[in-house]
């Protein structure tokens, strides 16, 4: 269960970085480790520095922007610093554990997306509104400065504590109790095809609206069922909409 978890690392520009955060992935047992855009290569000190997670870093993803790298993914849970928007998505590592592995228990087969960050800046408002939890490390306020590594292993260690916790529940869950979840991709699609018409009907009109629409979806938990109701009601509206220009 923990090889369903995907970290992602965006415009790292630090080699030792990355393998670092191989090494960190690798004792706790997560192996799926993809880079967006890196701004440095997967060279000897990467190597090094991963101490023995060399098979992490040869089986590495690279993906050219953010929306690739999460497209096949189900769950996409972005750290931040920032807590002042965030705070009806905001989770801490301990929580997230706990969040990834009932998720997995009910869909088996999902891609979960745990996402870092640049190191200097963070991920953007963009890519944080694409995420459906937001990671938060509780750190002491008198310093609270982690490199990229340390915010990963502190996250790999939730997840396996969580794992270690729940694999007995998660082994025994019966099949009716499992739900097949939207991608990213497919989130996507739908709030793309929402702003469309929302905003031909005049609801939407500006920015704001749209992003507190798209917390409130992200927020709702919907499986792909749901999601492709909801994606119906859309085209039946558009339609509607079509034949009244088509009649006017």
């Amino acid at each position: 269960m923990l090889k369903q978890i995907q970290i992602i690392l965006v415009e790292t520009t630090h080699s030792g970085n990355i393998g670092s955060t191989a090494r960190a992935m690798k004792t706790m047992g997560l192996s799926h480790l993809r880079l967006v855009a890196p701004k440095c290569e997967i060279d000897e000190q990467a190597i090094a520095l991963s101490a023995g997670a060399e098979d992490v870093l040869t089986q590495t993803q690279i993906f050219a922007n953010f929306n690739a790298a999460i497209a096949d993914c189900d769950l996409v849970i972005g750290s931040s610093a920032r807590r002042r928007h965030l705070q009806n998505t905001l989770i801490e590592p301990r929580p997230c554990g706990t969040i990834v592995m009932n998720y997995i228990a009910t869909a088996p087969e999902a891609k979960i997306a745990i996402v870092f960050g640049r190191e200097r800046m963070g991920l953007t408002n963009t890519e944080l509104l694409k995420c459906r939890y937001h990671l938060y490390i509780p750190t002491t306020p008198e310093y609270s400065s982690l490199n990229l590594a340390m915010a990963v292993q502190l996250v790999s260690y939730e997840l396996r504590q969580a794992w270690l916790y729940n694999q007995t529940q998660i082994t025994t869950m019966k099949a009716k109790e499992k739900r097949i979840y939207p991608k990213a991709a497919d989130f996507a699609y739908f709030f793309q095809q929402t702003e469309d018409l929302y905003r031909k009907l005049g609801f939407i009109k500006n920015t704001g609206v749209m992003q507190k629409l798209q917390h409130l979806y992200q927020r709702a938990n919907l499986d792909k069922a749901e999601l492709n109701l909801l994606c119906g009601m859309l085209r039946t509206i558009q339609k509607q909409l079509e034949t009244q220009d088509k009649i006017d």
